[in-house]
């Protein structure tokens, strides 16, 4: 049976992002194929009583400093250590940030693979000293790491042009679901959703600033929140208050109140700029939102030409683009159409996990 530990997520099960979105599908399904699977985590950070919890994948808690610039790089020490420890037949670590610890983990023989997420170092949220980091965290990845995964082949064809590593491309995939009920206070096809992290690059200073155009003839539904708080949870504050169209939900954990949220929106606005294929727009796909995305070279990919409306990141424009949508309702089943089709050809949770599945073993084989 090979061994597996997964290094960088906040644990098994979480609904935190994109990486504990992608093990809540990858571990159980190696434990399916035969696996002993290990997810590294964060005291607190899981969902202890998930009925989804699958009881053959093992949890661990390790130290860490739980703040927005050190806990990344202290968990995943933390992890590392544990790891060297117990030695498993392969690591799959995420996140850039965790390349300081990967020299430890060759020197104790066990094979790396590492998603590399986005280009971190080009986020506005972080700092000089910060995107510094994680510029130095990527620089040993590619030195170090044994296999390199990309989450969509534009941030592979800036690693390999950067840094001169190639590597597998696996994206997020998308779970399909049936009809559910539309939220309370809301109609089908009849409100705006946004679901983000509340952070520059997500393009949601700007989806606020349209709110208020959107609101005098909408209902306008944002899930997400900074997770510190801070001026931009404050502003969506704000706008719930003065308007009583705008309903304000935080972080929603349940997975089928936020799916209903998807499948029902007249328009689902996709601010991300920054990361490569984003596991919101390809979840929003298989359940088919009626998309407008902001216009960057990733959602363009995810996109193709027929699955969504792109905007330039301007309220105006965003403001203007989401009310045409909403006053178009066959283009707003001929969207939410097209990206079912292209979610159920391009972005399934099957050929992800296959895949990651496949290049672990190539780690553990030792073959190029």
């Amino acid at each position: 049976m090979p061994s597996a530990v997964v290094i960088g997520t906040r644990g098994y099960p979480s609904y935190y992002g994109g990486f504990e979105t992608a093990i809540r599908q990858l571990a159980p399904y190696l434990a399916d194929a035969g696996w002993d699977v290990t997810v590294y985590g964060r005291k607190g950070a899981t969902v202890e009583d998930d009925p989804g919890r699958d009881p053959r994948v093992a949890t661990r808690s390790t130290f860490g400093i739980e703040s927005k610039s050190l806990s990344t790089l202290s968990y995943g020490l933390g992890a590392t250590i544990d790891a060297m420890r117990h030695k498993p037949d392969v690591a799959l670590v995420m996140n850039v940030a965790n390349g300081y610890w990967l020299p430890l983990l060759r020197a104790r023989g066990i094979p790396t693979v590492t998603n590399v997420d986005g280009m971190e170092w080009e986020r506005d949220k972080w700092g000089k000293a910060a995107r510094a980091v994680f510029k130095t965290g990527a620089r040993l990845t590619a030195r170090y790491s044994d296999f390199l995964v990309f989450d969509s082949l534009a941030i592979g064809r800036r690693w390999e042009e950067e840094f001169g590593r190639d590597g597998s491309f696996i994206p997020y995939g998308g779970s399909p679901h049936d009809d559910l009920p539309v939220e309370p206070g809301l109609s089908t096809r009849g409100y705006v959703l946004v679901v983000a992290r509340f952070v520059p690059e997500n393009t949601i200073p700007e989806f606020f600033q349209a709110v208020d155009r959107l609101a005098e003839s909408t209902h306008v539904v944002i899930v997400g929140s900074s997770g510190y708080g801070g001026e931009l949870d404050q502003a969506a504050q704000r706008l719930s208050e003065r308007h009583r169209s705008v309903h304000w939900l935080g972080h929603v954990k349940d997975d089928r109140r936020l799916f209903a949220l998807w499948q029902h929106a007249g328009a689902y606005f996709h601010g991300h700029s920054v990361g490569g294929t984003n596991p919101a727009l390809v979840q929003a796909m298989a359940l088919g939102a009626p998309i407008v995305a902001r216009d960057t070279v990733f959602n363009r990919e995810v996109l193709g030409e027929h699955a969504g409306h792109l905007v330039e990141p301007k309220p105006e424009a965003i403001a203007g683009r989401i009310l045409k949508l909403l006053s178009d309702p066959a283009e707003q089943e001929r969207l939410a159409d097209a990206a079912k089709r292209r979610g159920a050809a391009q972005y399934t949770w099957d050929g992800v996990n296959a895949e990651y599945e496949r290049v672990l073993r190539l780690a553990i084989e030792g073959r190029p």
